[in-house]
């Protein structure tokens, strides 16, 4: 039950209001269902990882909800952004008291025993530069295309369009359209092999861009045309990998085959090698030893 200091305060405020204006107390205030689109919480043990990731690890430094938009998110879009910042610090205060066993304390109330929770920052990710938000909150450059709005808000607004072309911002600009994904892709194809981003980015860009069959506009279809040579490329390359992966998995087992039927034991640690072998002239080098040597270590090159 609400004490009478606040119910005088609302008394008050309503009753002088009501002389200028339609006051009311106690006013329901109903929350619509909404969805975060992608909530990221830090992990400590994985700092250095995080680290290497560059301007998305730094994003990702504290817990953030990440908001990305097709276009330019207008006012009204973020502003429902800012919602579900607010609605969901609100949810994970609620789920602190209750793991704490505070479930029954005033939510309002600043008593010590309330359980700290962190407010997460809202990071808005937009093809262009919004104007009308960047100046409705006051939102200042840190880095090239990467603004903070008033600190009280714990909003970043990250333009793509204006993100440098560099490493450490590729995984957000491959969020981008024409010129910037353009040149995005270009770069990611221009990683080592065993870069981490392509082991990210390149199935997630065959699995949702490379079945699609919607129709472009005139506008989108240098871009789409470059996008689908690109991915018929990866397909192309990855259905020959998977071929030869196939090719090294059978020849693998046969060594092991070879080896049992000789009667030589092998113990999981050398099984494990065999088995994880790719390169074709060694497994075939293993192979014509197993059918003749008399032990394990005589197989496999360096066992001791």
């Amino acid at each position: 039950m609400h004490n009478r200091s606040d119910q005088f305060a609302k008394s008050v405020l309503r009753d002088g209001l009501s002389l200028v204006s339609a006051a009311q107390t106690e006013v329901e205030v109903l929350a619509a269902t909404q969805k975060i689109d992608v909530f990221s919480v830090p992990d400590p043990a994985r700092e250095a990882e995080r680290a290497r990731m560059g301007l998305l690890g730094e994003l990702a430094a504290e817990p953030s909800l990440f908001e990305p938009f097709h276009g330019t998110p207008s006012l009204r879009q973020v502003r429902r952004c800012l919602r579900k910042q607010l609605t969901w610090h609100h949810e994970l205060e609620r789920r602190a008291r209750a793991a704490a066993g505070a479930a029954a304390l005033d939510e309002d109330a600043d008593a010590p025993t309330q359980p700290a929770v962190d407010f997460p920052a809202l990071v808005v990710i937009g093809r262009g530069r919004p104007e009308t938000v960047l100046d409705a909150y006051r939102c200042e450059p840190v880095q090239p295309g990467v603004y903070h709005a008033v600190p009280g808000l714990v909003m970043r607004v990250i333009v793509l369009a204006e993100l440098p072309r560099t490493r450490a911002t590729l995984l957000l600009r491959l969020l981008g359209s024409g010129r910037v994904l353009r040149e995005a892709l270009a770069d990611l194809a221009a990683l080592p092999d065993d870069a981490w981003e392509k082991s990210i980015v390149k199935p997630l860009l065959v699995h949702f861009r490379l079945g699609a069959s919607e129709p472009t506009t005139d506008k989108e279809d240098d871009v789409s045309a470059e996008i689908r040579a690109w991915f018929e490329e990866y397909e192309k390359n990855l259905r020959a990998e998977a071929r030869t992966e196939g090719r090294a998995e059978e020849a693998a087992r046969a060594v092991l085959t070879a080896l049992r039927v000789r009667g030589i034991a092998v113990p999981d640690t050398a099984r494990e090698r065999i088995l994880a072998e790719k390169d074709p002239e060694t497994l075939e080098r293993w192979h014509e030893r197993a059918v003749v040597a008399p032990s394990l270590a005589e197989v496999l090159d360096g066992l001791s």
